[in-house]
């Protein structure tokens, strides 16, 4: 393997000339098998491969990451679908190995923000896997692998122009690293500590129940988080995320952005929605560009202009009181944070979107002010002493 790759440009178009490359002798651990991937596909292949690939060590099932700007959209594990789920994800209509179901659920969870997204598998990707990413609008994959069949599939989408990259799974970095910024390099451990059994004993709240499906969704938030641009949260239900909050300057505001991914995931599957009268063949982004519409409170009258050109008919909106009642239905959902919560505030919002489990590292001035809030809550909350901030 080369031990150099050449790129069009870095970050942006006028930061050329770019390159990724292996200080040491070694080759790089890739391999580009179809198209050309850029400086950001391959930041975001190489975190999200490591995600991946520490769910699949952690759980043992398949695992699937979409990933945008360095952070995922949307992580799972393979688990079967509700005929509901299939729908909201528009997969009701494809044959799914594990391997498809994972992705599925990880781009599904947040359809808006996964519209052009780098995806991250870490399994050998089959045809039922190949088929489904062929029929999204995404920017490239990394996997460990692919099936003949399954890479003929991919090396056709864009004309030819799909980068489709193979990572060796045995490959493992050194346990320095360094970035240069402005000039000035930078060098630390990697972040190789690894989520243990440990991390989730330390419950903190009068409730202590723990049934096995939380402690999945703990360890799958633990790791998610791990490889999420700080300041960061997660919502998770059921071995996938279904809201995250990454990369802004207020804890509470984390909260209150996965919490609304969360609850918009939920109404997504309300009959209503499920009902609305699209045009025929009007194409799966465009559906969802409306369905996000058609939830939201802030809706513009502009945007609503457009929606002759989307529906039938135009729909009723659900009112407030309904919202309401079908959000009641979300329960049983873990809230990971990256970093201790400062208030209980961020607790206060958790609940209003059925959280029942919630992972942080403890150790903010006021741990007593949050215990407290979840004890009135009836959550259960595991103090996990490790901090999992990315930059």
């Amino acid at each position: 393997m080369p031990a150099s790759l050449p790129l069009r440009y870095g970050t942006n178009p006028q930061q050329a000339p770019a390159r990724v490359y292996m200080r040491s002798e070694a080759g790089l651990p890739i391999t580009v098998l179809g198209g050309s991937p850029g400086y950001i596909n391959l930041l975001d292949a190489l975190n999200s491969w490591q995600l991946v690939r520490e769910l699949k060590a952690a759980l043992g099932q398949p695992a699937a990451a979409s990933f945008k700007h360095v952070s995922p959209s949307g992580a799972a594990l393979a688990a079967p679908l509700s005929e509901t789920l299939k729908r909201i994800y528009f997969v009701d209509d494809i044959e799914l190995s594990p391997l498809a179901t994972a992705y599925a659920r990880a781009r599904g969870a947040d359809r808006l923000c996964s519209f052009g997204d780098w995806i991250a598998l870490s399994d050998t990707v089959d045809v039922p896997t190949a088929r489904l990413i062929g029929r999204e609008v995404s920017d490239g994959v990394i996997a460990p692998g692919y099936e003949p069949e399954a890479l003929a599939i991919l090396t056709k989408k864009k004309q030819g122009k799909y980068a489709v990259v193979r990572i060796d799974p045995a490959y493992e970095p050194p346990d320095l690293e360094t970035r240069e910024v402005f000039g000035v390099t930078f060098e630390q451990r990697r972040h190789d500590r690894l989520v243990t059994s440990a991390d989730f004993t330390n419950i903190v709240t009068r409730r202590k129940d723990l049934p096995p499906e939380a402690l999945r969704d703990l360890t799958l938030a633990w790791i998610t988080l791990k490889y999420t641009q700080s300041n960061s949260v997660c919502f998770v239900s059921d071995g996938q995320t279904i809201g995250v909050g990454a990369g802004q300057q207020s804890r509470i505001h984390c909260v209150r952005l996965a919490g609304q991914k969360a609850d918009l995931w939920r109404l997504r599957q309300h009959p209503t929605v499920l009902a609305l009268p699209f045009k025929p063949d009007l194409k799966r982004p465009d559906r969802d560009n409306a369905i996000d519409q058609f939830l939201r409170d802030d809706v513009t009258p502009n945007e609503k202009a457009g929606w002759d050109e989307v529906f039938a008919q135009t729909p009723r909106g659900l009112s407030p009181d309904e919202k309401r009642e079908w959000l009641s239905g979300l329960d049983s959902v873990t809230l990971g944070s990256d970093a201790f919560f400062p208030f209980r505030d961020s607790l206060d919002r958790a609940a209003v979107s059925g959280v029942k489990y919630v992972l942080e590292p403890g150790g903010s001035a006021r741990d007593g002010d949050v215990i407290a809030a979840a004890d009135e809550y009836g959550m259960t909350v595991i103090f996990s002493g490790v901090r999992l901030f990315h930059h």
